[in-house]
């Protein structure tokens, strides 16, 4: 069964949590959005990046904030209890686009991530 839009909107809420800790460069706002155990799989610089959320951490916080950042949010699909977003960053740290993609449960009657995958743009790999 679909989602209310009021629904979307608490998703959407949600996951400009991972949005803020990106543009600030601060880990503390997507802690709170993801669950400990959750897991992340994407290349950065074309290196394989797999596992623990921590390691999404440690990159937040050692790139930090940056000038020109800019996100966007689609909620692609809620249903009861799980939802995917999208998120289109770009300028990350001033130099990376990326494409994300969360899955979000609900637990406890909040909406938490438990998964990240992500695509980086080509044209800004660095190797």
């Amino acid at each position: 069964m679909r989602a209310s839009i009021a629904e979307y909107r608490a998703v959407e809420q949600a996951a400009m949590k991972f949005v803020k800790s990106v543009a600030e460069g601060d880990s503390s706002h997507a802690r709170e959005l993801f669950v400990d155990e959750a897991v992340l799989f994407g290349y950065l610089d074309g290196k394989l990046e797999h596992g623990s959320i921590e390691q999404f951490y440690r990159n937040v916080d050692a790139v930090g904030a940056g000038e020109g950042f800019e996100a966007r949010v689609d909620v692609v699909s809620v249903e009861e209890t799980v939802a995917v977003v999208r998120v289109l960053a770009e300028n990350w740290g001033g130099r990376i686009d990326f494409t994300d993609y969360l899955l979000l449960l609900k637990i406890d009657g909040r909406w938490r991530c438990v998964a990240k995958a992500y695509n980086q743009n080509s044209t800004t790999i660095r190797k």
